[in-house]
């Protein structure tokens, strides 16, 4: 082969190699863009997913808290009328033991 010829073939396959460099090089570059793009979208993803879950715990916590609330304050209304039976219970007693030291006060005077 003449050496111009090769000389040719030479350049051609240099030629060829940048093209095929060039060309994976465009395509890395897309490849690592999509990367970016999905890697992206994934996040954003997972934050829309965090926050649903978060309002989603902060919901059900307010509905415990409500239950607990009105537990609470059965309670508390049942304690109270307890206690509203127990003192009227005890009226009686207690005006019946205010006359009977008045009584003593008096004839104690007399």
């Amino acid at each position: 082969m003449p050496r111009p010829e090769v000389l040719e073939r030479i350049k051609t396959a240099e030629s060829e190699a940048d093209d095929i460099v060039a060309e994976a090089e465009a395509d890395r570059e897309e490849r690592i863009a999509d990367a970016r793009q999905e890697a992206e979208e994934i996040r954003q993803q997972a934050e829309e997913e965090a926050r649903e879950y978060e309002s989603e715990r902060l919901e059900e916590a307010r509905e415990e808290i409500e239950e607990e609330r009105e537990a609470v304050l059965e309670e508390g209304e049942s304690e109270r009328r307890r206690l509203i039976e127990e003192a009227e219970s005890n009226v009686e007693e207690a005006v019946e033991y205010t006359i009977d030291r008045f009584e003593e006060a008096v004839n104690a005077q007399t």
